[in-house]
């Protein structure tokens, strides 16, 4: 709508207020300017329609809500011997400024403003809304203390005449009052609690200026006493304590809880792992972690985590696995209020968002949805999210670590998994042994889970008899450290209290594969196996040592050392 059909239409409608009211366009000139404005100004509308409010009254403030585009409120002016309240709003046609309206009321004669809006005007006006609840406990007086307007509801609050309350001392009206220190120091004071008849009340007073001095003062009332004061501080209270609750919450869930020296060992293998993953964990790439179910690839990701940069920030876990396939989108980039049936008011945060400034787990990544393999990849890239059901991106800075018992290039071979999504998560890799290529770390690792559950379960069994490590030893651990933890924990349930781990206390697939070891050492039965290794490892690479090294996954320089070690650099390989 054109800005001067749009100012047409209200003049119509504000005739109709009992309530006075003049407007300008954006030049100024005035262009409504209704009876009761003609009553208070004491001017005929004739008079002042087209020309500039400045003329008219010469301080007048509506330039500036022009200029600024803001709603000055509970002002209080003085024109010609009368207190004028007033409140003025730009007009605004769509998002342009097209104008400013100044409504105000004489009080000084003791009208109150909230009653003489008329039924029509609160049902389609937020202003008379705003304005009624404003002025429920409102009082002014002028420069000598004397009361010049006290509204009804204060004046029934206070007990007191409202309009013989007019003209007289404030002290006369309200004790323990300070509205006339005010009027005389020009100090507003805020937020002050005064004791009133029985009771107390929290009430602000503010100086009343005209052309730079103080000519009265406004008095309003916060609070009626300070039981109302008491239940909204306990309200905000409670507020602060149930957020803080949550923010501690999230901080513990949103934790990592393990470090390198949680992954126990002292292997090679394990050694070397933890050696790499400590400056994967210094740098700031995504990590790809490759092993076996069991062996430990969530304690690297915190450990990795907690050495990190980020260790200050949140840890989000997310097993791509465990989410159905249509929650996963959801519960990773979160969605909007109203996204979808169920969706929660307010809309929710995604494990991305969550994750922001810190690092993100994707575990069992090889599970993903192809379709959100697609959306994963552009997260990385773009480093920005977009909610379910939402318009807007987010950005986000996240590092990511994935983890994977799966093949993931021969998934990406055969098209179930993207090689654009690889190669970006593929930035540092970590091969995590399993369990049977580091055994020497089978009695450390029994020991540690004996301990725990012999605390756990308070049952004193401090020893694992030497048949039982044997057994352990020479077992294939499919299912690696995890199956390890889990049998040593049945051993600990089945064992005699005081006792030990023996033979008959592990699973039968486990005692039936005992070595007969004729009173060996621990350490002799674990070099025996090593040099049979190497000889097997020899043997089908046809004395070819680098391939040998190669198939036993170990350097060519620590091979030749347990060639010397086992005197096998002068023998023949057996055929």
């Amino acid at each position: 709508m054109e800005g001067k059909y749009y100012l047409k239409a209200l003049d119509s409608i504000v005739s109709m207020l009992k309530i006075a009211v003049l407007a300008v366009d954006k030049e100024l000139k005035i262009v409504i300017f209704n009876g009761e404005a003609e009553k208070i100004l004491n001017i005929d509308k004739e008079q002042v329609i087209g020309k500039s409010v400045l003329d008219i009254i010469e301080n007048s403030d509506l330039p500036n809500v022009i200029n600024h585009g803001k709603v000055k409120k509970d002002e209080i002016i003085h024109i010609k011997g009368k207190s004028i309240m007033t409140h003025r709003i730009p007009i605004k046609d769509n998002e342009d400024i097209i104008g400013a309206m100044a409504l105000f009321q004489d009080i000084s004669e003791n009208i109150r403003l909230s009653q003489e809006l008329d039924q029509e005007k609160k049902h389609t006006s937020e202003l008379s809304n705003i304005l009624e609840s404003i002025y429920e406990g409102v009082i002014t007086v002028d420069k000598k203390g004397l009361v010049t307007y006290i509204s009804k509801p204060y004046a029934n609050f206070l007990g007191v005449d409202e309009e013989k309350s007019v003209g007289k001392h404030v002290t006369e009206v309200i004790e323990n009052t300070r509205m006339h220190i005010v009027a005389e120091t020009g100090l507003e004071e805020i937020c002050d609690i005064q004791k009133v008849k029985d009771g107390y009340m929290i009430a602000s007073r503010y100086p009343i200026k005209e052309q730079g001095k103080v000519v009265g003062a406004v008095g309003k009332v916060i609070f009626r006493n300070l039981g109302e004061f008491d239940i909204l501080y306990k309200k905000i209270n409670n507020m602060e304590k149930t957020l803080e609750l949550y923010k501690g919450e999230i901080k513990h869930i949103n934790k990592a809880k393990y470090c390198f020296d949680s992954i126990l060992g002292s292997s090679t293998k394990i050694k070397e792992t933890k050696k790499y993953a400590m400056k994967a964990a210094s740098t700031d790439s995504n990590v790809l972690l490759m092993g076996e179910s069991g062996t430990g690839k969530e304690l690297f990701a915190h450990a990795i985590h907690n050495n990190s940069k980020r260790r200050k920030a949140p840890f989000i876990k997310v097993n791509c696995a465990a989410i159905p396939g249509n929650l996963l989108e959801s519960e990773l980039f979160g969605y909007e209020e109203g996204a979808f049936t169920g969706a929660k008011k307010g809309g929710k945060l995604g494990k991305f968002e969550l994750a922001d400034g810190g690092t993100i787990f994707l575990d069992e990544i090889g599970d993903m949805p192809y379709y959100m393999q697609a959306k994963i990849l552009r997260v990385i890239q773009e480093r920005e999210i977009e909610r379910l059901g939402g318009s807007n991106c987010r950005n986000i800075n996240v590092r990511v670590i994935a983890a994977t018992n799966k093949d993931l290039v021969d998934m990406v071979a055969k098209g179930k998994f993207r090689q654009d999504l690889y190669y970006r998560l593929n930035v540092l890799n970590i091969n995590i042994p399993p369990l049977r290529e580091r055994r020497e770390d089978i009695k450390e690792l029994s020991f540690h889970f004996l301990e725990k559950y012999s605390i756990n379960y308070g049952k004193y069994i401090d020893d694992i008899s030497q048949e039982a490590l044997n057994c352990l030893y020479n077992y294939e651990w499919r299912g690696n450290i995890r199956e390890l933890s889990n049998i040593i924990e049945r051993a600990v349930n089945v064992a005699e209290f005081g006792g030990e781990i023996a033979v008959n206390h592990l699973p039968h697939n486990i005692s039936e594969k005992e070595l007969i070891i004729n009173n060996k050492s621990l350490q002799q039965i674990l070099e025996e196996a090593e040099k049979k290794a190497i000889l097997e490892s020899l043997k089908i690479s046809k004395g070819n040592r680098s391939k040998a090294a190669r198939l036993l996954r170990i350097s060519r320089t620590t091979f030749y050392e347990k060639l010397e070690k086992f005197d096998l650099l002068k023998n023949e390989v057996e055929k």
